[in-house]
Parts: structure tokens; C-alpha cells; sequence
């Protein structure tokens, strides 16, 4: 390397003001492929999977045309545990012949019997077991996954990212959203 080009900042692929600049719109464009792929409106991912009874379970099938809250949930997570009666209270006002509750168990630690505390929440739900495969396939990385398809399994909304807290304050706030984007399926 010459002395000019070292102390002058400059490399061989030119000022290093260009290099960060590719970077930057390379990284965006990445960000936005992947957004594109797994966000709303999206052609829906096909798959099987096996209910806590071993049932099969066939998407999207299952979904028998309606429109289905998809959540993507772990016994060990809070944001999941403050969630889950507000989905309860959402299956009850719509009703079971207008909406479903698919609701897929992943990263699961052993320490909470997963069937059991489906059983214990006590609302009409399709619950799948040891979904981490499905998980990638919507490219889920964390609890919830949170997002509602239509009757054909097209993503038609996901959840947003957060800064709140578990509790109380953050499922309202994930029950008013799917309320709304039910609201807007049905009508």
C-alpha cells in the first residue's frame, strides 16, 4: 500500500464514505425483502403440523375459510400468559363459526406442560404442538408471534415490535389491533 492511500483513509475499493453508503443500502434493501416476504399480504405458507392429541393438523385447511388469529406462544413467555385471556375474551365475542384460534406452542424449556395450560385457558382453539418449524417458516424469532390470516391463510396483518411492558397494558393494546383487523375481515 502506498504512504499516500493509508493516511489519506482511502482503500481500493475507493473513498471509505462510498463503502459505508453501499453498506447502508445494501443492508436496507435486505431489511426490505425480508419484510416483503413474510408480511401482510403474502401468499400463505403451506403445512402440517400435530395437535397436542396427535391429530394432524393441515394449513390451510384447517382454517375452513375463515379468518384466523395466528399466534406463535411458549408457557414460559409473559407476554404470551397476558395475551392469552384476552384472545379468549376475542374468540367468545366473535364465536368459533366466525373466527379461529390457531395457536402454535414453540420454543418450548420443559418446565410447563403446554397441553396442559391450553387446557387450563379453557376457550375453543387449534393448538398445535412443537411448532418451531413453523415458526421459521413465518420467520418468528420471538414470543408472541402475533398476526391474523384470512380464510385462505394470506397474512393480512402481523404484530408489531414493542418498547411496553408484559402485562396488562400491552395485551390491551394487542387486543384492540386484532379486534380491528377482525372488525375489517368481516365487515
Amino acid at each position: 500500500m502506498n504512504e499516500e492511500k493509508r493516511w489519506t483513509g482511502k482503500s481500493s475499493l475507493g473513498d471509505n464514505s462510498k463503502l459505508r453508503r453501499f453498506t447502508l443500502v445494501l443492508a436496507l434493501f435486505s431489511a426490505a425483502i425480508l419484510a416483503v416476504a413474510c408480511g401482510p399480504g403474502k401468499p400463505n405458507t403451506i403445512w402440517k403440523g400435530t395437535d397436542f392429541s396427535g391429530a394432524e393438523v393441515d394449513f390451510p385447511a384447517v382454517l375452513q375459510g375463515k379468518p384466523t388469529v395466528l399466534i406463535f406462544w411458549a408457557t414460559w413467555c409473559p407476554y404470551c400468559r397476558a395475551f392469552m385471556p384476552y384472545l379468549g375474551e376475542i374468540q367468545k365475542d366473535y364465536g368459533a363459526d366466525k373466527i379461529n384460534v390457531l395457536a402454535i406452542d414453540v420454543f418450548e424449556d420443559g418446565e410447563i406442560d403446554p397441553a396442559a395450560y391450553v387446557e387450563a385457558l379453557g376457550f375453543p382453539m387449534i393448538a398445535v404442538a412443537n411448532g418451531d418449524s413453523i415458526a421459521e417458516a413465518y420467520s418468528v424469532r420471538g414470543t408472541p408471534g402475533l398476526m391474523i390470516v384470512d380464510g385462505q391463510g394470506n397474512i393480512v396483518w402481523k404484530r408489531a415490535s414493542t418498547d411496553l411492558p408484559a402485562g396488562k397494558t400491552v395485551a390491551e393494546l394487542w387486543a384492540e389491533q386484532v379486534r380491528a383487523q377482525l372488525d375489517r375481515l368481516l365487515n
